[in-house]
């Protein structure tokens, strides 16, 4: 535990800060970011207000902007300051550092020089949005944000097509719908979701098929920047061999565990599995 009269051990900290909720934020990066030596942010701004909502004085202490235009001039100073034996806390802006955020190249040269790296962990985006999307959760892919322009961005989802598992991305309000026609026509019509203002007032969640969600955004166009979750590629299964597997699966497990099983294991809707598990159930 970290306590007020604890000296950080030198090294890079790396603090996930609130998405949207201030009061999101750990009471160890609370402490981590009281207690470091010298204070890294994206965006030096947003970190002097988390941190005066929180009633953490930054001091004397050194407040430096990290991002990928300066990371190069930037790196060597805080590698020599860790090496000296300081604390350094790095911020993102919203969520886990390196995680759509700058921090990547720093983290790895200080691993590359021995020097110690741990994270106080927090909010990510593209975790809360799975939550909420209603997808599956078990394995998922998170691909960032698609290239703007319609070709790249199909050559990105055609690789991306046959993943078995629910795709995360992040997009613009603006360029949501061109990003929507995209998915639909090399993905097909899958089940989706888009979260915006996610843990804030407005929080909202567009749960359907891509084509529900492209009408709907076309009548009613979101704001703000978004999380787009879909589903993963659901291969056509005959209903034979569903039933010789949930047979299989009943010989052993209960109708819910069995209709769990089955359903993970050909990529069925739980639903669909839960009722023909139930009906050979009955049939004994």
């Amino acid at each position: 535990m970290i306590g007020s009269s604890d000296r950080l051990s030198a090294g890079l900290y790396l603090i996930a800060t609130p998405i949207g909720t201030a009061r999101d934020i750990t009471l160890r990066a609370l402490d981590i970011l009281r207690d470091a030596d010298v204070l890294l942010a994206e965006d030096t701004r947003n970190l002097r207000k988390l941190m005066e909502i929180h009633g953490i004085p930054v001091g004397g202490r050194r407040l430096w902007t990290y991002h990928d235009h300066n990371g190069a001039a930037v790196r060597p100073k805080i590698l020599e300051l860790v090496a000296e034996g300081h604390s350094v806390a790095f911020a993102s802006d919203a969520g886990m550092p390196m995680i759509a955020d700058p921090g990547f190249d720093l983290a790895r040269a200080m691993t590359e020089r021995g020097l110690m790296v741990t994270t106080a962990p927090g909010p990510s985006a593209p975790t809360v949005a799975l939550a909420l999307s209603g997808l599956p959760t078990d394995r998922f892919l998170f691909a960032g944000f698609l290239p703007p322009a319609a070709s790249a961005r199909d050559r990105v989802l055609a690789e991306l097509e046959a993943a078995p598992a629910t795709l995360v991305f992040f997009e613009t309000a603006k360029r949501c719908v061109p990003m929507l026609h995209g998915l639909l026509a090399r993905l097909g019509d899958r089940e989706a979701a888009i979260c915006r203002e996610l843990t804030k007032k407005f929080e909202e969640v567009r749960r359907g098929t891509i084509s529900a969600l492209i009408e709907g955004c076309e009548s009613d166009p979101p704001r703000g920047e978004l999380v787009v979750v879909v589903d993963r590629r659901r291969d056509s299964v005959s209903s034979e061999d569903m039933e010789t597997a949930l047979r299989q699966a009943l010989a052993t497990m209960g109708v819910k565990d069995a209709a769990a099983f089955v359903a993970e294991g050909y990529g069925v809707k739980k639903r669909d599995a839960y009722q023909m598990a139930l009906r050979l159930s009955d049939e004994g």
